[in-house]
């Protein structure tokens, strides 16, 4: 099973269904650290995420309240974007640790903010546009993790 997957999407809705596969399968307690520029894309493969898993909210970008919690789906979903924080302590102070033990699934903008704090064992999201509308999302499986079948690219 790959550990590394790459993927392009040629628009928003592209980037949503990805999202919103991954969402389907993903097991509880699962960390992904999404990573891209201003305006790349990672809310929209996070509102996928949630649909994927049956949140009956749309998720909107926390960075003013750095957490939004989505429920209602098979597994509830901690949405955290941690822009506007400039270390690891004040990570800290938001309550970030408190979430791991919720059984929510944990998307995390912004993760280069963790520092020493990021989780061994994540599912990495890289963002990058291409173009006006497209995308270039790489899925890496870090430490021991395993990326569902459900995203591997068609055979």
């Amino acid at each position: 099973m790959p550990n590394t997957i790459e993927r392009m999407c040629p628009n928003a809705s592209a980037t949503r269904e990805l999202g919103r596969t991954l969402g389907s399968v993903v097991d509880a307690k699962q960390v992904l650290l999404i990573r891209g520029g201003l305006g790349a894309g990672k809310t929209t493969f996070v509102q996928g995420l949630a649909e994927g898993l049956g949140c009956t909210d749309e998720p909107t970008s926390p960075t003013f309240n750095l957490v939004h919690v989505y429920a209602g789906g098979r597994l509830p979903l901690v949405h955290l974007d941690l822009y506007r924080l400039g270390s690891e302590g004040e990570v800290l102070e938001s309550g970030y640790a408190s979430h791991f033990e919720s059984g929510a699934v944990i998307a995390i903008e912004w993760p280069e903010r963790l520092g020493a704090l990021t989780p061994t064992h994540h599912i990495a999201v890289c963002i990058e546009p291409i173009g006006k509308s497209g995308r270039h999302i790489t899925l890496e499986a870090i430490g021991g993790q395993v990326l569902p079948h459900a995203v591997w690219p068609a055979q």
